[in-house]
């Protein structure tokens, strides 16, 4: 899917505002209801949002938005993210590599390392990170997840569990003001979980977008993290709560 810029800052309005009516939209974006009408029918047919009459609100917290229009929200603050993640890694590292569009941002990103070692329960990851020839990419056993090509499940636990690596990049679909991580599959969160307690050093990549985001499975909490790397301060309470933590902040 191919939005513009309007209509990927529509999306994250209506995510950050929850229920959003049209008058309220076209206010904000100047334009006239007729081109908010359209965008919106085009963004909930793509599942980047729910469409009502009048209005239109955000994915649900047991349902995220599609993969395709996760791919290309805030995309250019992701390459940000994604640039300073990868400055973050040292040549030679071993380094988990979960399910998410920002953590497939972040392995482009890599492709300038050398003699990286590698384990992901993303298909896209593996497939990005393969053609070196100096990298070794392992991928997790378990269920493929048609929709993102993630791999979930006991299975997966198992295997990563099997190794500890330097870094665990990880990627997430809300982050409450408690800090709580929140993500919409209580198989992806198993493995995530994973991946975090077999990792010398936990990195959390996300957009602001995320901050105050609801979804229903708690995946941990932000006091399991050492880095996060995001495109905006956090808001207060979750400021305090990752200086409380000893979190290291980058905000690019």
């Amino acid at each position: 899917m191919s939005l513009n810029q309007r209509q990927t800052e529509l999306v994250e309005f209506v995510h950050k505002n929850g229920f959003v009516n049209i008058d309220t939209l076209v206010q904000h974006f100047n334009v006239t209801p007729q081109t908010i009408r359209r965008d919106l029918n085009k963004l909930a047919e793509e599942g980047a949002l729910i469409r009502h009459h009048g209005g239109a609100e955000a994915t649900s917290s047991s349902a995220n938005a599609s993969y395709q229009s996760r791919k290309i929200m805030n995309l250019d603050a992701k390459e940000q993210i994604a640039k300073q993640v990868a400055s973050l890694i040292p040549n030679g590292a071993s380094i988990f590599i979960n399910i998410g569009t920002t953590t497939e941002t972040i392995a482009k990103e890599l492709l300038n390392h050398s003699n990286l070692n590698i384990v992901t329960n993303n298909i896209h990851v593996a497939t990005i990170l393969s053609v070196k020839e100096d990298f070794t990419v392992i991928i997790a056993a378990g269920e493929v997840r048609h929709k993102d090509g993630g791999i979930i499940g006991e299975a997966t636990c198992d295997f990563i569990s099997q190794f500890h690596m330097d870094f665990g990049i990880i990627g997430i679909s809300g982050i409450s003001a408690d800090g709580s991580l929140l993500d919409f599959d209580f198989r992806e969160v198993k493995v995530a979980q994973a991946i975090i307690e077999n990792s010398t050093t936990v990195i959390l990549a996300t957009d602001h977008s995320k901050f105050g985001r609801n979804a229903m499975v708690k995946q941990g909490s932000i006091s399991q993290i050492d880095h996060l790397f995001t495109d905006e301060v956090p808001p207060g309470e979750l400021t305090e709560l990752l200086e409380t933590h000893n979190v290291i902040t980058h905000v690019i």
